[in-house]
């Protein structure tokens, strides 16, 4: 999102953040992840924390962006990944 983008809507009290998560134990991509013994092996080796996500590591941590105490937290990216891409 652009700088002027918060400008605008700022005002209005919206806030601009995007979530973005790791390899999640879930069905999406066909549930590779979660089903896939190899895959999640491999992606755990590659992650500080050891281990693939679980959909409940995004929900807190989607919570945690909508609760009103994160209401100063505008135009991240948060990523959710168990330090993989740090």
């Amino acid at each position: 999102m652009r700088r002027e983008h918060l400008f605008e809507l700022g005002p209005r009290g919206i806030s601009v953040n995007t979530l973005a998560p790791g390899a999640i134990e879930t069905d999406f991509g066909g549930g590779a992840v979660r089903d896939n013994p190899q895959l999640n092996a491999m992606i755990a080796g590659q992650t500080p924390l050891g281990r693939v996500g679980l959909p409940d590591d995004i929900g807190g941590a989607l919570a945690m962006l909508l609760a009103p105490e994160s209401r100063w937290i505008n135009g991240q990216r948060i990523e959710a990944a168990g330090g993989m891409h740090a």
